[in-house]
């Protein structure tokens, strides 16, 4: 039992070592131990990297809501498993214990099958954060539907996308949704993107803001009459451990997206292992995660992590700064928030914020802060030390990604010593390299590297929905028998790491992955730019953000900058959402390349980021001359 809840840091290390030692049967004892298995397993872990091809517990049948949500109800029906805290703090928050969940689960299973919807089917989730986004994933995972949550700030391009590369069958929407004073049409964007699909057949509408819309005949149906009708029973479709339980898209260094499939018994040991280790979470402790679901945060730390240790999560429908900036801090002295997950991005915006709205607020409750997203920097981390947790609730900075599908390396609460930046050490079962230049480990300490992974965890992804030579190409090519994350890290004296960034062509903007791909395809759309590329340069409190050079073509010469700069951060808009709208827009003559034509994004990097000293060699460049150029009409 031990092995699943570590409490000192002795402890840590001896399981630390049993991971590393003998894998599977550490993986083994705790599948055992802690979840409900219709069928237990033939094998714990077959792999082989090189193909690649990741199996855990092959054989072993089982369903996630059983674990989720069955095996509580009867010491725990009466317990809270979502707190729902509205937009509008105006609006009471609502109490769903396990039992009403149970119950809403089941109903929105059986409209789903009533619908038409099978095992293996796919289902696009386009959902505010309300109580239905978390009912629907869980509802999907019900029946054996494979859910792809589609984050509700995506353009209805990028939202036609992702129907269209899983063939999604049905969309689950709302009216609207709320963001701070702003109402937004969720479902006049679902009906411009379903002009671009075929596969769709049902859309369920959930009622939220009450605006006006349109509903499409034979296609559209409310959602709630259809519920009323539907039984509270649903027997729990049994699924293999390798069966699909979702897709979720993340931003790669193409322009394609990429449909990243988790499997389901794998997935629901490594959430449910690593929330209840990295957040200390305790029965009758109040768990808040600010994510939103459409990222992989809120599949693993705001559903299905919490749900399966029998926590209490709470879900928040608005943003810190509304109704005023203290939104965070009332909601945590309100339901005694007891841990606390949230993004650098918010702390530092925050920060800035007058001292009141912290101070006012009673925060004694928290017990453990966490980030999650990007590195937190020294500035920020030293904030939330000392004006949100008093310097007793210690901070855990989690470094994992969507396609880890759980945290990787992390402190635990209370038991790792922390250090400002440092996402410190790796999790139990998971074995992290540093890769030089030569492509050959780096042993040691006080070095740095390329950050990769050297044997398989429960959690990894196992395929790109519909492109596994894309999967293999990505994390698979680059080091022989090994996972290569894109990230850079170091590991300092104690054997602690620390992540330096991105080393590919993919820029974290307020913790959100935007491959620069997407971004360019979508301006060169533009009738007058000729080429584009995009960088990322620091903002205090975005982390990074998104500098393009933009050459026109003779056409688009004659035109007003400012008006030009418009137009293209509204293409962008359209094409993939507001969070990839460019901050900077330079235009420039020419675009720095290397002889066989390859934009040379490095130096545009360095000149964004001010730091022009240092452009190694531009003479091998096929035209150098335009360095200096861009050099002086840096914005």
């Amino acid at each position: 039992m031990s092995n699943y809840h570590i409490k000192h840091l002795e402890e840590y290390f001896n399981v630390y070592r049993k991971s590393v030692r003998d894998p599977e049967l550490f993986w083994e004892e705790i599948a055992e131990e802690h979840f409900v298995w219709r069928k237990r397993w033939d094998t714990v872990l077959e792999w082989d990297f090189k193909k690649p091809e990741i199996k855990w517990f092959q054989g072993a049948k089982l369903n996630i809501t059983e674990n989720c949500i069955d095996r509580h109800l009867a010491a725990n029906g009466d317990k809270t498993a979502i707190l729902f805290e509205p937009n509008d703090p105006a609006e009471l928050a609502q109490q769903i214990t396990y039992k009403q969940l149970s119950e809403r689960v089941n109903q929105f299973a059986n409209v789903l099958k009533s619908k038409g919807i099978q095992k293996g089917d796919r289902v696009c989730i386009y959902l505010p954060m309300i109580p239905e986004l978390a009912i629907s994933l869980l509802a999907c995972a019900r029946i054996g539907a494979i859910h792809s949550v589609v984050f509700a700030g995506f353009s209805s391009t990028a939202l036609a996308t992702r129907i269209n590369d899983s063939d999604c069958k049905m969309v689950i929407t709302a009216d609207g949704s709320y963001r701070g004073s702003k109402a937004i049409d969720l479902k006049g964007i679902v009906d411009e993107g379903l002009t671009h699909c075929s596969s769709v057949e049902s859309v369920l509408v959930v009622k939220r803001t009450n605006a006006a819309i349109k509903m499409i005949d034979g296609r559209d149906e409310w959602l709630q009459p259809i519920l009323d009708d539907a039984s509270i029973v649903c027997e729990a479709e049994i699924m293999d451990a390798e069966d699909p339980l979702f897709i979720l898209y993340t931003s790669g260094s193409t322009g394609q997206p990429k449909g990243m499939v988790h499997t389901t018994a794998g997935y629901m040991v490594y959430t449910a292992y690593s929330f209840k280790n990295v957040f200390q979470y305790r029965p009758n402790d109040i768990y808040w995660c600010t994510a939103d679901i459409g990222w992989i945060t809120g599949h693993s730390y705001i559903v299905y992590g919490p749900l399966a240790n029998g926590a209490t999560t709470v879900m928040f429908e608005g943003v810190p700064s509304y109704p005023d900036c203290g939104r965070f801090w009332e909601i945590i002295e309100k339901h005694k928030i007891t841990q606390f997950y949230t993004a650098p991005t918010a702390i530092r915006a925050l920060a800035k914020e007058h001292m009141d709205f912290v101070t006012k607020h009673d925060l004694s409750s928290l017990k453990v802060l966490g980030t999650v997203g990007e590195p937190i920097n020294e500035e920020a981390w030293h904030w939330y030390n000392d004006n949100v947790g008093k310097k007793k609730s210690p901070i855990v900075d989690t470094w994992w990604q969507t396609e880890t599908g759980g945290i990787m390396i992390s402190p635990l609460p209370g038991i790792t010593a922390t250090i400002p930046t440092y996402a410190t050490l790796p999790l139990p079962g998971i074995q992290p390299a540093l890769i030089g230049d030569d492509g050959q480990e780096i042993k040691g300490n006080q070095v740095d590297g390329k950050l990769c992974i050297k044997f398989p965890w429960p959690s990894i992804a196992r395929t790109i929905w519909g492109n596994h030579d894309r999967y293999r190409e990505t994390y698979f090519s680059a080091y022989e028998n090994m996972y290569f994350t894109g990230d850079g890290a170091l590991r300092d004296e104690v054997g602690y790491y620390r992540i330096t960034g991105r080393v590919d062509d993919v820029i974290i903007v307020s913790g959100h992955n935007l491959g620069t791909a997407p971004i360019e395809d979508a301006i060169n759309e533009h009738p007058a730019v000729a080429e584009s590329a995009i960088v990322g340069f620091p903002h205090d409190i975005k982390g990074s953000v998104l500098y393009g050079f933009i050459t026109l073509k003779e056409t688009g010469e004659g035109r007003n900058h400012e008006n030009l700069r418009k137009e293209i951060n509204q293409i962008i808009s359209e094409h993939i959402g507001s969070i990839a709208k460019l901050d900077k827009i330079q235009f420039t003559a020419g675009l720095p390349k290397t002889r066989s034509g390859k934009i040379m994004r490095r130096i545009l990097r360095k000149i964004a980021c001010n730091e022009m000293e240092n452009l190694g060699d531009i003479s091998t460049l096929l035209n150098p001359e335009c360095v200096d150029e861009i050099i002086k009409e840096r914005l």
